[in-house]
């Protein structure tokens, strides 16, 4: 089904696959060869230096939604910000039930329309689209790069590059800097054969992303999609694929393009914006996944994650066993903070579930719900507890949906059919009952995703699946079942686009600024506290350690309920590992108090008594230490944090509870560390065993003159943990660029361009 080559390869005239074995011969170098891929031919145009090892990026457009625009845009303002340089959408899609937390959500919309007008910049309204369907629809284009402030910025099967980052590298944007960042690895995903009937764009993706995330093998690499298989998906069917790509912790992703996507670009009135796309006649790839089409059958990712994939055969055929396997690792998962077991989920010898949810940028496509409505029209979905609802992905997509009587269908068997919203993916909307079991076409199913609530002693389970799939499963009254197993006729179903709707509700710019807008302010949007730049030496305490594999975003700093106060960077602050760690906002505050008592020119020894024989004992070894050149603040361990969401909340929330570093063995994802250096915090790494660190929790470490270390661009930092003696340690803080370095040095991105 999917093979991963141990070498990189050259593909032949976009067909034939040579793995570098060392005993080949190409009549072009591996140099030159390298330059021959689809992604080394955006990333050139788009790179404002000749170095190409080197990148410094300018994205053509940019895309946030309303758990992030905010905080960029003040962060932006902040930093000297007059117009948006470059088209800027502002969708609505996150915090759209504006009934959630009092007036929070739909002022931090009014916020939105108000920049808009006044910075030149596009607004969408709630429940219009979600944010990749909108881009998809209006912005992609041929060779275009994109930068949006969400992980899932995945528009390459329209030839797009697009990338998912943190806010602050949108600000940089936005303050018409660069994206900067090494030449990324390009892995080849070879795709052979065609699905069959009934496999949708969800089991091909989760088949990629059971095959790659575990190894790393796509990790902050540009996956490349080739192949004759390529031919033989619609574009929509490619979308639903590319979005998922997020889910190997890949970089970024572009496919191929051909008359189907010119297709998709002439229905959507930008025929103009269609670009044809391939590789050169010989192309080298760092790495290929060959994928045979033919073979993927429906897949379901079990909790909790993405990677935990299955054929839904092999979880009928083996409930107990696959059962019991997602209940050993749930205990990793949730840490033993509830009892959790899917033994009453067998009913009759099958996978009972109560709840299905087609959705979002993932789900919500238009062939998706088209299939969906052809496999449940003339049957119901019972009147026990399973539940099914329907999100398209866009209003166009709902509006076409109403004409050709897929809503009709899918209501009549008793689905419930909603508005662009993306709650479902990140637990903002249809939480299930306690312990219950949803299947649902989303991007996630990390813990808590669904919405429930650890610390308040709940949990539910969500699997991923595709909307074939999940319509399957409900036509079947909550019994998991693959969409191969059920005789259905699908229509396929012609799209018509109606650009009306948006002309009616979107406000655009055109890209002009009304500097005499004034911006509107709802109580709950705050300015970032002051921040100060690195001090010559640091004194930490550990006050968490992780020791979960991955750690997630969603785990730092939860979704949810939490998205409403994404505006006010203190509120938002009070939910840092609430879920996984609900101890940490009181350990870290308490070391703040310190850090306060240096910045107002008191002496921190006075707040914060257990300090005092830590001090005594550093000035035994570094007598000047605490004399002007001290900061005091708080760390945390974890193994590999910042696997899933670009939200730069989940560093900032540490950086205003006084925290100076992550400590880790490595980094999940690129953005999540870009996050850490952009809010002034340390990256560090370390190569002791997560079972055996030469440091605990509650452990003090004294690391003197960091600040010179970083100004020397040192990789290796001396600390010492603080106890009887001073016990040397080392960290290391990777590959930094110049810019990065002084980001560190004046302690956030915002100070670095208010100097």
């Amino acid at each position: 089904m999917i093979k991963l080559y141990e070498n990189g390869v050259y593909l032949k005239n976009g067909t034939e696959i040579v793995e570098d074995t060392g005993n080949i011969t190409i009549p072009v170098t591996k140099e030159e060869a390298a330059q021959n891929t689809i992604a080394y031919g955006i990333l050139k145009d788009h790179n404002t230096t000749s170095d190409m090892e080197r990148l410094q990026i300018k994205f053509d457009k940019l895309t946030s939604h309303d758990i992030t625009f905010v905080g960029i845009i003040q962060t932006a303002r902040a930093s000297g910000l007059e117009k948006f340089p470059v088209p800027y959408v502002l969708t609505n899609c996150h915090n759209s039930l504006c009934a959630v937390g009092g007036t929070i959500n739909e002022d931090d919309h009014m916020f939105g329309l108000t920049c808009a007008k006044k910075y030149g910049g596009v607004y969408v309204p709630p429940h219009q689209a979600v944010i990749h369907q909108y881009a998809r629809e209006v912005l992609s284009g041929g060779g275009k790069m994109i930068l949006g402030s969400d992980s899932h910025t995945r528009y390459g099967a329209l030839g797009t590059m697009a990338m998912g980052e943190g806010g602050p590298e949108l600000v940089k944007q936005l303050l018409n800097k660069t994206y900067d960042i090494n030449m990324p690895g390009v892995i080849g995903i070879y795709l052979d054969g065609e699905p069959m009937k009934g496999v949708g764009p969800q089991d091909v993706a989760l088949a990629i992303i059971g095959a790659t995330f575990g190894n790393g093998y796509v990790n902050n690499k540009v996956m490349e999609f080739v192949g004759p298989g390529v031919d033989k998906l619609s574009a929509d069917f490619r979308m639903g694929v590319d979005v998922m790509t997020t889910e190997t912790t890949c970089l970024s992703s572009i496919w191929k393009t051909d008359d189907k996507i010119q297709e998709y670009y002439e229905i959507h009135g930008r025929s103009e914006d269609y670009k044809e796309l391939n590789p050169g006649s010989v192309a080298y790839y760092d790495g290929m996944v060959y994928v045979n089409l033919s073979e993927i059958k429906p897949m379901i990712a079990m909790p909790f994650h993405p990677s935990n994939v299955y054929t839904i055969d092999e979880v009928n055929a083996n409930l107990k066993d696959i059962l019991h396997d997602v209940e050993k690792k749930a205990i990793v998962s949730l840490g033993g903070a509830v009892d959790y077991s899917l033994q009453d989920k067998i009913v009759n010898d099958r996978l009972y579930v109560e709840q299905g949810i087609i959705a979002g940028c993932a789900g919500g496509g238009f062939e998706n719900i088209c299939a969906a409505a052809d496999i449940i029209k003339g049957k119901n979905i019972g009147h026990d507890e399973f539940t099914f609802s329907v999100y398209p992905a866009s209003t166009p997509i709902y509006m076409e949906l109403v004409k050709n009587g897929a809503v009709a269908d899918l209501m009549a068997a008793g689905t419930v059919v909603k508005t662009a919203f993306c709650g479902p993916c990140f637990g903002a909307g249809d939480t299930p009952a306690n312990n219950a079991f949803s299947i649902r076409h989303s991007t996630r199913n990390f813990p808590n995703r669904e919405g429930s609530k650890l610390q308040s002693g709940q949990i539910a389970s969500v699997a991923l699946m595709d909307a074939r799939s999940i319509a399957a499963t409900a036509a079947n009254k909550g019994f998991l079942t693959p969409a191969t197993a059920i005789d259905v006729e699908y229509k396929g179903q012609k799209y018509h686009f109606d650009k009306s709707i948006y002309e009616n509700r979107v406000f655009d710019s055109q890209g002009v600024a009304d500097p005499s807008v004034e911006i509107k302010f709802g109580p709950n949007i705050k300015d970032w506290p002051k921040m100060s730049a690195l001090p010559p030496n640091l004194v930490l305490k550990v006050v968490s350690e992780i020791h979960d594999p991955v750690t997630t975003t969603d785990e730092l700093i939860p979704s949810g309920e939490t998205s409403s106060y994404r505006s006010n960077p203190l509120g938002l602050a009070e939910f840092t590992l609430s879920r996984k760690d609900p101890a940490y906002v009181g350990r870290a505050k308490e070391v703040q108090t310190a850090q306060k008592a240096i910045e107002e020119n008191t002496c921190p020894l006075d707040v914060l008594e257990e300090l005092k024989p830590v001090m005594a004992k550093v000035r035994e070894f570094y007598p000047e230490a605490g004399e002007g050149n001290l900061g005091v603040g708080s760390t945390i361990f974890a193994v590999k944090p910042g696997d899933g969401s670009a939200r730069e909340q989940a560093a900032s929330c540490q950086k205003v509870l006084g925290g100076w570093a992550n400590i880790a063995n490595g980094y999940a994802t690129k953005r999540y560390r870009s996050n850490l250096i952009n809010w002034g915090m340390l990256p560090f790494l370390t190569d002791a065993d997560h079972e055996n660190l030469p440091f605990k929790n509650g452990d003090y470490i004294f690391v003197p003159d960091v600040r010179k270390a970083v100004e020397d661009k040192a990789d290796v930092i001396k600390a010492y943990v603080v106890g009887d003696s001073l016990k040397e340690i080392e960290f290391r803080l990777g590959e930094l660029t110049d810019a990065e370095r002084e980001i560190i040095l004046k302690g956030c991105l915002i100070n670095y361009y208010r100097d």
